[in-house]
């Protein structure tokens, strides 16, 4: 990809990536959300189960698995789908700043490293 290209993809997955970021800065995230989203809507677990096709306790285990933070990607796609719900999911710097500060200041720490 050339630099021009690579600048310009940047600025739009910035403007893409903007709200992901705002919820990246927040201290408190939603842990156990699985189960949580399940609540709130009122679903019981046996109409989740029955949704994907597993029993009971294999939900119990998803949304214990969701909550150590070692359910795979699929596995929740397919509870969210189960519950008519939608999984999004982004990657984000960890500061809060947007690709392109990261690259910019990445860009300055090779150049200014190169000095030495």
């Amino acid at each position: 990809m050339r630099n021009e290209e690579r600048d310009l993809a940047r600025r739009r997955l910035d403007k893409e990536l903007r709200y992901y970021r705002m919820a990246g800065k927040e201290k408190h995230f939603t842990p156990e959300l699985l189960r949580r989203v399940r609540q709130v809507l009122g679903l019981p677990m046996a109409e989740v189960a029955r949704a994907l096709g597993v029993s009971r306790s294999v939900v119990f285990r998803l949304e214990q698995r969701e909550g150590r933070g070692t359910i795979s990607l699929r596995a929740l796609n397919r509870a969210a789908n189960a519950m008519d719900c939608k999984l999004v999911y982004a990657v984000i710097p960890r500061g809060g700043e947007t690709l392109e500060e990261m690259a910019d200041r990445r860009k300055w720490t090779r150049l200014l490293g190169d000095r030495d």
